[in-house]
């Protein structure tokens, strides 16, 4: 297993998924998951999707400039760290953002998100 490769599939499969259906995130996520988003802690699979798709926009569109990965733990689990712009509907700027997942291992041989820590980047 390539971290890198692992790392950079997950990314292009959360964001396509985050871009085109949110509510497809959940699969991503589990009960023990947590969520930090803008400082808000969130815990559980269905409270996190519940926030992702409460957001005040439908559309979005991510655009990743880096990915970053370190394996993390005895176990197998990754630390994945993303970079990058978002781009709303009738937005001329975009967002910067930055995101971590601390990815876990499953035992059906894939991964799911066991942090997740999201902040939008003001300059």
């Amino acid at each position: 297993m390539n971290p890198d490769a692992v790392a950079t599939a997950f990314v292009e499969h959360y964001y396509s998924t985050f871009d085109s259906n949110r509510a497809g995130l959940a699969n991503l996520y589990q009960e023990n998951s947590m969520l930090s988003f803008e400082g808000v802690k969130i815990q559980g699979a269905q409270h996190i999707v519940a926030k992702l798709t409460s957001l005040p926009f439908q559309q979005c569109k991510h655009q990743i400039n880096t990915v970053d990965c370190q394996p993390s733990g005895p176990i197998g689990g990754m630390l994945v760290f993303v970079s990058g712009n978002l781009q709303l509907p009738g937005e001329e700027h975009v967002l910067k953002f930055s995101q971590m997942f601390h990815l876990m291992p499953t035992q059906q041989g894939s991964f799911y998100v066991m942090n997740d820590i999201f902040r939008l980047n003001y300059a």
